[in-house]
């Protein structure tokens, strides 16, 4: 059954919610049937990368907050994401364009390494203060989980996987999504949020129960009996 989770780098309820759903898919039965794709979103398309703006500035003048209440809400994030075992340093994030490191995220995903990418850049962009737009930083990153080194350099000089990153946008926009993270499981159910664990168990249970009926294979009860095998074996 597939997964689909659209999310953004600099959404702080995305690495949250990551971690719930991480929670309910180890509680459930059929996780080894589960397959994840994750999805890019961009929830500010046109910010300017700048290492040198305070994240909770940047916070405030775009909302137009007083400094005071945006620090209050990033310390309510930050105890939140402290619940379920992360570590949120907002004190230290880089305000960044996420588009080159959701480009980063899909050269990993036709690698095999689709959750190892997100869980990198998140860890990157909350916890280490790291700038996710830079090449030399998403070039480390990479090597940390197994790309070749020389191959992400490559990728992110010219415009590869540019077309993928805005193909998941617009299939967000054409499903209706319009916050993340966003999870769509087996085509047919929904769950918008960082959610608790037991909303996600359910709607899996739910969605796997749907999926089974339809696409899980028959198991035969077999009479064994003399026979040859594949390769020859007798």
């Amino acid at each position: 059954m597939k997964i689909q989770i659209w999310s953004d780098v600099m959404c702080p309820f995305c690495y949250i919610g990551k971690r719930r759903f991480e929670d309910a898919l180890q509680q459930f039965e059929h996780k080894d049937e589960v397959e994840i794709e994750w999805k890019s979103f961009q929830l500010n398309p046109d910010l300017k990368t700048d290492p040198n703006l305070n994240i909770t500035q940047y916070l405030a003048d775009i909302k137009g907050w007083t400094f005071d209440h945006a620090q209050q809400l990033n310390d309510q994030v930050t105890q939140m994401a402290a619940e379920v075992g992360l570590t949120y340093n907002f004190d230290k994030a880089v305000v960044a364009n996420s588009f080159d490191a959701h480009r980063f995220a899909h050269l990993a995903k036709q690698n095999g390494l689709g959750d190892e990418a997100e869980e990198s850049l998140f860890k990157a962009y909350f916890t280490e203060g790291k700038n996710i737009a830079d090449y030399d930083t998403l070039a480390e990153l990479g090597e940390s989980i197994g790309l070749d080194k020389a191959e992400v350099e490559h990728t992110l000089a010219g415009n590869k996987y540019a077309i993928n990153v805005k193909q998941d946008i617009a299939q967000a926009q054409q499903l209706g999504i319009h916050g993340v993270p966003f999870f769509v499981m087996d085509n047919k159910f929904g769950v918008s949020g960082a959610q608790a664990v037991p909303v996600f168990l359910q709607t899996l249970q739910k969605s796997y129960s749907e999926w089974a009926a339809t696409n899980k294979q028959p198991k035969l009860d077999v009479i064994e009996g003399d026979s040859c095998e594949v390769g020859g074996d007798c």
